[in-house]
């Protein structure tokens, strides 16, 4: 028996009106694809709706403002010695004067003003010691990353022999024999805080030693030097501004606990630390005289740590909250 065609054949399904709303325009073929956001636009944006990378970036920033300008905003001279108006009491004490706003130090000193200028000291410190431990611990970690092997077992055993020394015994011993001053508290501490950088950079160097752009930057003939530090550095630097802030705020302790025992910035200069050990004889009867200068660091300290904190939550890939 042959089958004859149906006389009314069935018309194809079109689409409800609904499902094309709901579908919205389509695109013209020709049409450019919308521009994705920038990393650096999406970390802007996440860092400025990050509470504690805010209040860090403003306390940071006042504290930098303040240290740049210390000349024009000290309303004396940090050194300027006045025995007759030594241990004024501050200005919310009975006894303060609004010529010494926050009172004077055992030799007449201005208090306010050498802390204006001790901020000088603390950033100086902080930022050169990391500058010094980032670019050997950075070094160390990404060639042991990218090499593997002999060179990684060799620098694990440097960075292992460094985490076995205290950093403060050894600072102190270092000081002590060479004699503390300005210059050596940076060197000794930019030399002793570079494990952090180096365990870091070694750990992303590895995770991304293997990717595609890296294969094809050996592929085209680039050499170990240019790929380590035209392709893999760019991409770890979020990493290391991160470690950075944290061992910027471990220099400035550390300074001031040397400063603190005697062996860090020596006499005249304003040293927070030094402002404490300035006034350890009168702290049951001055105690402003050691709760300003240790207010200052704390605020410092917490500040660096928050702006540290925040980079690591905004720079994230998936963006932590």
């Amino acid at each position: 028996m042959t089958l004859q065609p149906s006389s009314s054949p069935v018309a194809p399904t079109l689409p409800s009106a609904d499902l094309l709303v709901q579908a919205g325009p389509v695109p013209e073929a020709n049409a450019p694809l919308p521009a994705s956001r920038s990393p650096t636009a999406l970390a802007l944006r996440r860092g400025l709706r990050h509470g504690g990378f805010m209040i860090g970036a403003m306390i940071l920033g006042g504290i930098v403002l303040a240290a740049l300008a210390a000349p024009l905003i000290a309303p004396h001279d940090p050194y300027a010695q006045d025995v007759s108006r030594r241990l004024i009491p501050p200005i919310w004490n009975a006894k303060g004067t609004w010529d010494h706003i926050l009172g004077t130090d055992k030799l007449g000193r201005d208090y306010l003003s050498r802390l204006i200028y001790g901020s000088q000291i603390s950033l100086l410190i902080g930022i050169a010691a990391a500058c010094i431990s980032g670019l050997i611990g950075t070094v160390l970690g990404i060639c042991a990353g990218y090499f593997g092997g002999k060179v990684d077992a060799v620098v694990s055993y440097v960075v292992t022999t460094r985490l076995a020394m205290p950093v403060v015994l050894v600072a102190l011993a270092m000081a002590s024999l060479v004699g503390g001053s300005l210059k050596v508290v940076v060197l000794v501490l930019g030399l002793l805080l570079w494990d952090r950088f180096a365990v870091v950079t070694r750990a992303a160097t590895r995770q991304i030693r293997d990717q595609d752009f890296v294969a094809a930057a050996r592929a085209a003939g680039f050499s170990n030097a240019r790929i380590l530090f035209q392709e893999i550095l760019p991409n770890i630097f979020n990493a290391l501004i991160v470690v950075a802030t944290l061992e910027m705020a471990h220099a400035i302790l550390l300074e001031a606990a040397l400063s603190f025992l005697g062996l860090g910035v020596q006499p005249p200069l304003p040293s927070w630390g030094l402002m404490i050990a300035e006034g350890k004889p009168y702290m049951f009867f001055q105690p402003w005289v050691i709760t300003i200068p240790g207010v200052a660091l704390l605020v410092l300290v917490l500040a660096i740590n928050l702006l540290g904190d925040g980079l690591r939550d905004v720079t994230a890939p998936e963006g932590r909250r």
